[in-house]
């Protein structure tokens, strides 16, 4: 402690054991803070993470940083580049492809398991959820429907009371939603959040898991969409 009674800032000399305990936290936070950058497209696809600009910005030292790099680097959201350093991993076909085949899995696990075991308390969560998604349920609101989103999943995936599958999620749901911001189509997936949610509600396992089944897919083919119309631009450009 400093002599104010305040905590000596994280990685000062001569830190204390606590002191030591206490950077994981800000690691992780910081860790947070880079993940969702590059969810939101602050932080673009093959960009490079510059320790020190990182460190300036959001007033840390160059420690913590790098750690939190090296977090989201095995949670597949950064590349190291020799001779560059860090940059944001671009995300190739293949990569897509097999996130959604992984996510098929675990999302109708999620759902059925949520469907099964759901507390009331946490059936009232995803209700309320979804009354805060209706009213962004329109054009222009990609970046709130993006948060509503992943705050629907959130509750979702923690009903399921399974922690491994918890942390399996995590990082792969970031990924996801890094997609899903691309696209605007919140009325489209609050209504399949409602479906859902109905199926949890009626405590129906086998619908829960087709509902869940079913919205991911809407986000499949809204990226295959996409990226059938960004080749054709880009052959007509040609």
């Amino acid at each position: 402690m400093e002599p104010n009674g305040t905590e000596a800032p994280v990685g000062a000399p001569g830190e204390s054991g606590k002191n030591v305990v206490n950077r994981r936290p800000r690691v992780g936070e910081i860790a947070d803070t880079l993940r969702e950058r590059i969810i939101s497209g602050e932080l673009q696809p093959g960009e490079r993470l510059v320790e020190q600009t990182l460190a300036n910005d959001l007033r840390v030292s160059r420690m913590p940083i790098r750690e939190a790099l090296n977090i989201l680097r095995g949670q597949g959201f950064v590349s190291a580049i020799p001779n560059r350093g860090m940059v944001v991993r671009p995300l190739s076909d293949q990569d897509i492809e097999n996130l959604f085949e992984v996510r098929e899995v675990l999302d109708a696990l999620t759902a059925r398991r949520a469907a099964e075991r759901a507390t009331d308390w946490e059936i009232e969560q995803l209700r309320l959820a979804l009354e805060r998604g209706a009213p962004s349920a329109g054009p222009g609101a990609t970046d709130a429907h993006g948060r509503i989103n992943q705050g629907f999943h959130d509750v979702l995936t923690a009903a399921a009371h399974n922690d491994l599958l918890v942390t399996i999620n995590e990082p792969i749901e970031g990924r996801l939603q890094w997609l899903v911001s691309r696209f605007d189509h919140p009325a489209t997936y609050h209504q399949e959040h409602l479906e859902i949610f109905d199926a949890i509600r009626r405590r129906d396992p086998d619908a829960a898991a087709a509902a869940a089944l079913a919205h991911l897919r809407t986000s499949h083919e809204l990226w295959r969409s996409s990226q059938a119309r960004d080749r054709a631009q880009i052959a007509r450009a040609r």
